[in-house]
């Protein structure tokens, strides 16, 4: 692949990356709720998803999509009602003051929590419709059909994910970091609204999106 091309490439992504979406707020809900070291786990879940979906766009799955109204339909209802569920859940989550998101737990509790919290990260991301015609639309713009081009997709992967990961590290830090700000009630209620708001907002938006 052309260095000059990788490098379009890579500002192309992280001007995308950098805008915040469903997973950005997931990571930097987390940060703020469990603290920057437990929420890395929504982070890899959200990375994790975004590789999966760059797979099954390489394998034409992306393309079967964008000719098949029933199956977008479908994948986006799945998605916009998990967001939408995500924010009933933060809206109603108990307003107890985040005095200390990095406090220890033991092994078994802490080893659950990133279990949940990867699922959740990989969830949001996985179902978005949206974002496998995304990377359908996206790599064939950056591929050399005269050369071999699973080497050119290996490359633009690993260089969505340095980025993807980075990131999302850095939303979900930025939620860690405000979260000795939340040491009321009042304020942890108005974070939760906050929060539980966004996310049904955003479930509304990918349930009345158009491909």
């Amino acid at each position: 692949m052309d260095f000059a091309v990788w490098l379009t490439y890579l500002g192309v992504i992280t001007a995308l990356i950098l805008f915040p979406g469903p997973v950005a707020l997931l990571c930097m809900h987390h940060g703020l709720r469990h603290g920057r070291r437990r929420a890395l786990a929504t982070v890899v879940g959200g990375a994790l998803a975004s590789l999966a979906l760059m797979a099954l766009s390489s394998l034409g799955l992306g393309a079967i999509l964008a000719t098949s109204e029933t199956a977008f339909v479908v994948l986006k209802a799945v998605g916009a009602a998990y967001l939408v569920y995500l924010g009933i859940q933060a809206w109603r989550a108990p307003a107890e003051p985040m005095a200390s998101p990095e406090a220890n737990v033991d092994v078994t509790n802490g080893i659950r929590s990133r279990r949940r919290l990867f699922g959740k990260g990989f969830t949001v991301g996985i179902s978005n419709p949206k974002d496998l015609l995304f990377f359908g639309a996206l790599f064939p713009n950056f591929i050399d059909l005269g050369q071999p081009q699973w080497s050119q997709f290996v490359i633009l992967a690993l260089t969505w994910l340095a980025v993807d990961l980075a990131t999302m590290t850095a939303y979900a830090s930025v939620g860690s970091t405000v979260s000795r700000w939340f040491g009321t009630p009042r304020r942890v209620r108005l974070f939760n609204r906050t929060t539980g708001g966004l996310f049904m907002a955003a479930g509304g938006a990918l349930a009345t999106s158009h491909r």
